[in-house]
């Protein structure tokens, strides 16, 4: 994947992590705090150089690990 493409990808999962922390009012300020920092990781992500198409997938992966927990349904047991 070329520089930009990689580049766009990036953009475009901080942009809809931006929408959900614009959109959902009832996150609790933990919830916040966890999305800020996913976005922060994308961030310093797009900043480095030289990153192959493998770091971006595992960093992706690892921002995903970090925001499930958000959106996962919590049930009573």
């Amino acid at each position: 994947m070329s520089r930009l493409k990689q580049n766009q990808s990036i953009d475009n999962f901080i942009r809809c992590i931006e929408a959900i922390t614009e959109s959902q009012c009832s996150l609790s300020e933990q919830d916040n705090f966890v999305l800020y920092e996913a976005i922060e990781r994308l961030r310093i992500l797009k900043r480095k150089k030289g990153k192959t198409n493998q770091q971006i997938l595992y960093e992706f992966a690892l921002v995903v690990e970090l925001i499930d927990p958000i959106f996962r349904l919590k049930t009573d047991a």
